[in-house]
């Protein structure tokens, strides 16, 4: 119970990665705040769990943001484990890529994430140890065709936690992204169909379509991601600051 007292925030926590890592740091003994824009999906998630709390928050709504962290830290204290894992994942050729698509993509993905540090890092008494983590992904490493906008914010986001991790350099406080190749989620499942039509293959052979963006040519499985997570929420990591961990079954 490593995490016993300490208050967690985990935007996206109703689906996903952000769930799995939700429940793993509840099980540690968190008190763990999970956010998203669907109340009924939250609801569900925390009735699962003593240590659970949901907060309808949209992390594109700076009021939104700002207010309810600062209704959560009052409730359970300090936000000394924050992982800012809420996002979207849209693809498009870049011809066809509107100004709305990539401004909504900016919107979520890294307007999100600064909303969600700064707010966090605001709740924060001088000193206090805490672990920002942000979920990036390999398009923050490298190049992702068909999908330009979010593969900027991707990159952004690193930028981010690494000037985060020089800025707060000799405080008690880490940054860190974790970099998931393609992980068995919703956010998956849901471009099975797509590639189904477009490409004249079975459901199997659209997954094994996606798999192939990674260098094992397998799916990962949300579990392995909670347990980088989990590694960089401990004291073990203490000394990991303005990493990126990559998980995607070989070099990126």
């Amino acid at each position: 119970m490593e995490h016993t007292g300490k208050h967690a925030l985990v935007t996206g926590g109703g689906t996903g990665i952000g769930h799995d890592i939700a429940v793993a740091l509840a099980n540690a003994g968190a008190e763990v705040t999970i956010t998203g824009r669907r109340l009924d999906v939250l609801n569900d998630v925390a009735a699962t769990h003593d240590r659970l709390h949901a907060l309808q928050m949209d992390v594109t709504d700076e009021a939104s943001v700002r207010d309810g962290v600062a209704t959560i830290s009052a409730l359970r204290g300090p936000i000394q484990i924050c992982v800012a894992n809420a996002g979207i994942a849209e693809g498009k050729a870049f011809s066809k890529t509107t100004l709305a698509d990539w401004r909504k993509t900016m919107t979520t993905n890294l307007d999100g994430v600064f909303l969600t540090l700064q707010a966090a890092l605001a709740t924060l008494p001088a000193d206090t140890p805490a672990r920002m983590i942000a979920v990036s992904s390999i398009a923050g490493v490298r190049g992702l065709k068909g999908a330009i906008p979010y593969t900027a914010t991707k990159h952004g986001v690193i930028g981010l936690i690494r000037g985060l991790s020089e800025e707060y350099m000799n405080t008690p406080i880490t940054f860190n992204a974790l970099c998931p190749g393609y992980v068995e989620t919703d956010i998956v499942r849901g471009q099975l169909p797509g590639l189904m039509r477009r490409f004249g293959v079975d459901e199997d052979g659209a997954r094994a379509l996606i798999a192939k963006g990674n260098r094992s040519g397998q799916l990962l499985e949300v579990d392995e991601v909670t347990a980088a997570a989990m590694w960089l929420c401990s004291d073990g990591a203490r000394s990991v600051n303005g990493q990126t961990i990559e998980i995607a079954g070989g070099q990126v």
